[in-house]
């Protein structure tokens, strides 16, 4: 059984739609990272998202043994809603968008990844990294953690999005057994 400690990285301040664009992280608030890094098991290994936001709040968690960035790790891909605000996409096309954010499953953005793409590439990596240590801090984003939530909480797509995951917060879960620690959790 691996308890998994995910993180969400330093907000990037940022009022459109990020997933694969890579903007840095503002780790300026070090008594945020400082309460952070208190709160994690100190010789748990670390794995990131390879998007430098999440290198960054990765490193920032002072010395711990490192795993190789993972791709896999990523945002969702936005695909050519990337970098754009809500409001300029829904004024384009507000079916396409609402059904995407209201009704997440199968509807994709244009070039890009649907819910139930990152959710399925999220659990191939929690299953391949289950078991590789008794606890494992992930640094990844919005999405791949409430991927991470839904399944260990067995709930629809439109159920987990009423989470609120903030930045440089801790979801700490279990999937064998499936079991919820903290959702959320800002030390």
């Amino acid at each position: 059984m691996t308890r998994f400690w995910l993180v969400r990285h330093g907000p990037t301040h940022a009022k459109t739609m990020v997933g694969w664009t890579d903007l840095p992280a503002d780790l300026s608030d070090s008594a945020a990272l400082a309460r952070l890094n208190a709160h994690l098991p100190p010789d748990a290994p670390v794995i990131s998202s390879d998007l430098v936001r999440a290198i960054a709040t990765a490193d920032a968690l002072g010395p711990r043994p490192r795993l190789p960035h993972d791709p896999a790790l990523r945002e969702m891909h936005f695909g050519q809603w990337e970098t754009r605000a809500f409001a300029e996409i829904e004024a384009e096309n507000p079916d396409h968008i609402r059904a995407f954010w209201e009704t997440p499953g199968d509807i994709r953005p244009p070039g890009g990844e649907s819910w139930n793409d990152l959710a399925n590439r999220i659990w191939a990596v929690l299953d391949r990294l289950q078991g590789l240590a008794p606890d494992l801090i992930i640094v990844a984003h919005f999405g791949p953690i409430l991927a991470a939530l839904q399944r260990a909480e067995n709930l629809s797509p439109e159920a987990v999005f009423a989470h609120r995951i903030d930045n440089l917060s801790v979801t700490c879960l279990t999937l064998d057994p499936p079991q919820v620690h903290a959702i959320n959790h800002c030390p």
